[in-house]
């Protein structure tokens, strides 16, 4: 009985120790935790003062060059391809015959047709004769009459499908593609050229909405191609969408007209230079200040050690320096890194 009394007080004591021990040691991991959760209570971010920068007034914009005028030729009637007149790279005027199609049977219609439209006219003057001397009634007369208009509109439709066999160009240009040889069998609908038209051009761009208010039809504007240095071409404004994309871009099409050597070839890139070009004062902040993209108009500043979301009014874009017009002061230091991490009034850390 005394061997099991002094076994429980021995259990009792121990149990007593670890949970002592436990205690000193929740103590002093809660005291590290206050410690660590001190030192984090600011979000390290990276900050840029905004300020005054000279800045240039053209705005640059890309797009593709677009032939003004392009047109894939088909077969208009069934028939062998009896010969083919021109080469890829060629140039046509407009009629130019560029393939002749064998059209036996439509030549055979337009036979028949006249044959039935000659029969009808000697029949309504046999009529009109007999008509004159009261042989035939004037219903007669008529009902003959109307055969004969209607196989006169039937020789026309048999002429018009025989001219169909000879292919034509429907505007100048440079056949781009040729896709028939001789002695092939084509049906209608089977695209024979590609015609294209580069004696002037279309370049399709996209203008923000900071700069489209500047931009006017009739508007001549400087374009380049990388690919021709030292060559300067002109273009004119030919169109402004009256709506923007999701983007918030307006598209935006000039016509450029060509060199007599028609340098500039459709699906070169090219680059539209909108503006004056001289330099002015502008108070800007890097693209990277902005909360989500520079359509937000909202940024952080900070005072006081802490990020306010500051609701501002942004003007042109520079490349990635971006136009204030309002809501902060040059001097200000805005937010460039870390905006994910931060709600408005979050305590920050500045580093570099």
């Amino acid at each position: 009985m005394k061997k099991i009394f002094i076994t429980g007080v021995i259990v009792i004591a121990a149990l007593a120790g670890i949970m002592y021990v436990l205690n000193n040691n929740k103590k002093e991991n809660d005291s590290q935790t206050a410690v660590v959760a001190q030192k984090n209570a600011a979000v390290a971010v990276r900050a840029t003062e905004a300020g005054i920068k000279e800045v240039n007034n053209v705005y640059v914009t890309n797009g593709i060059f677009l032939p003004k005028q392009e047109v894939k030729l088909s077969a208009e009637v069934a028939g062998r391809v009896a010969r083919v007149l021109v080469e890829e790279g060629a140039y046509v005027k407009t009629g130019q015959t560029l393939a002749f199609i064998e059209g036996d049977k439509q030549n055979v219609s337009v036979i028949n047709a006249q044959a039935v439209y000659e029969n009808a006219k000697n029949e309504v003057a046999r009529f009109e004769s007999a008509f004159s001397t009261g042989g035939v009634t004037k219903q007669q007369l008529d009902q003959m009459k109307l055969q004969l208009e209607n196989a006169k509109n039937n020789l026309r439709s048999s002429q018009i499908s025989a001219s169909d066999v000879n292919v034509k160009a429907s505007f100048p240009g440079i056949v781009n593609r040729r896709s028939v040889e001789p002695g092939a069998y084509v049906s209608p609908g089977n695209e024979l050229f590609e015609i294209v038209n580069v004696s002037s051009l279309k370049l399709k761009v996209n203008v923000d909405e900071k700069n489209i208010g500047a931009i006017k039809l009739g508007q001549n504007i400087k374009v380049e191609s990388a690919v021709l240095a030292n060559q300067t071409f002109q273009g004119k404004v030919t169109f402004i969408a009256p709506k923007a994309d999701g983007s918030l871009n307006f598209p935006v099409e000039l016509e450029i007209n060509n060199n007599a050597t028609h340098d500039l070839k459709a699906g070169m890139y090219g680059t539209a230079y909108f503006g004056d070009g001289q330099v002015s004062n502008a108070l800007v902040v890097p693209r990277d200040a902005f909360v989500g993209s520079v359509s937000s108009n909202q940024v952080f500043v900070i005072k006081n050690g802490k990020a306010l979301l500051t609701k501002v009014t942004s003007g042109r874009v520079f490349g990635d320096q971006v136009e204030i017009i309002s809501g902060i002061e040059s001097g200000e230091q805005v937010i460039t890194t870390g905006q994910i991490n931060l709600l408005d009034g979050t305590a920050v850390e500045v580093i570099k």
